[in-house]
């Protein structure tokens, strides 16, 4: 990753409080620029309009859950890296979501903050390396799509 390029975060949960606190260790942390919104639905138009590398979602919300936000965010940007951030230790949720939408981890809620960045950092850097694998960097041909059809 470029060291001037700060990864794009985007946080979706319906609670103000979190996204507010995410917001503030991302911004202490100053390596990563976040997106915060409350809503599922603005969350999918920010993914409509801007890049993401790290897609960061509560579980539980109105709307949508975090599954299928996490659904329609993969359809709208496969290459980001997605998240979920749950307040209820559900292992069947956390199977199905690994399955089902290639979630790259699953974190309960409360997080450590420094746990968490690092995290981001990982998944920002995953995301890194897809795109340079899609755009045929340091790749050949049949492996590269392979590799890349494994990872999303």
């Amino acid at each position: 990753m470029n060291d001037d390029y700060k990864p794009k975060i985007l946080v979706v949960d319906d609670e103000p409080m979190v996204t507010r606190t995410l917001e503030g260790v991302l911004r202490m942390d100053g390596t990563l620029e976040c997106t915060a919104v409350n809503r599922p639905a603005e969350g999918l138009d920010h993914l409509g309009k801007s890049q993401f590398d790290v897609i960061l979602s509560d579980f539980i919300m109105p709307e949508l859950d975090g599954l299928e936000f996490l659904s329609k965010a993969r359809e709208l940007q496969p290459e980001a890296s997605r998240i979920l951030l749950t307040g209820y230790a559900d292992k069947e949720s956390a199977i199905r979501s690994i399955n089902e939408i290639g979630l790259y981890q699953y974190i309960e809620k409360p997080w450590h903050n420094q746990q968490l960045l690092m995290i981001l950092r990982n998944a920002a850097e995953r995301t890194c390396l897809l795109r340079r694998l899609n755009n045929g960097e340091g790749s050949d041909g049949e492996l590269r799509q392979q590799i890349w059809k494994m990872l999303i």
